[in-house]
């Protein structure tokens, strides 16, 4: 197994072994992300949906990011993604949020070239935000974007230990 598969399947074992559960808010992966995470068998014990939110007044109505947010910074920012994933995380009723923004071309979008992606997870102790800069066609973006929301969210993963269940004895 490798790419995101392999990527997808680390998230969903981990997330399994500490008992949380998974929500993403999507906009330039347009649900690829969740897809992405769906085509892993038992998926469905950790992941609880997705809200794909490809327009900026979307992405205020259905997660929360303030309005103020969007004509401060505009869309595709760091700061977008993560109120895009604390809002995901909020209203859906989930352990983290995951989120994805960026430009997938063929032309700029705000000033930001084409390829530029925030990806965004956050979670009880964790608000973690990364900037990509991606290459390729639109397919290409849009997978790396996919690809490097699994990975930030695999690292914080990794750096929480699993819950151990009591000991009965």
């Amino acid at each position: 197994m490798s790419g995101p598969s392999a990527s997808a399947q680390a998230v969903i074992d981990a997330l399994r072994d500490r008992g949380a559960s998974l929500v993403t808010a999507e906009s330039l992966t347009g649900g690829l992300l969740c897809a992405t995470l769906v085509d892993v068998a038992g998926a469905s014990e950790v992941v609880r949906g997705s809200v794909v939110a490809y327009a900026a007044d979307l992405k205020t109505s259905l997660l929360g990011v303030p309005e103020e947010t969007l004509s401060r910074v505009g869309t595709v920012a760091a700061e977008t993604a993560i109120a895009m994933a604390a809002g995901a995380r909020d209203r859906l009723g989930s352990t983290f949020g995951l989120a994805t923004t960026g430009v997938a071309g063929p032309d700029g979008t705000e000033g930001k070239p084409v390829g530029t992606a925030f990806v965004a997870v956050v979670g009880p102790a964790v608000a973690e935000v990364r900037r990509l800069q991606l290459s390729g066609d639109r397919a290409d973006i849009r997978s790396g974007a996919a690809a490097g929301a699994l990975a930030l969210l695999r690292e914080v993963l990794e750096r929480e230990s699993p819950v151990v269940p009591e000991s009965t004895g």
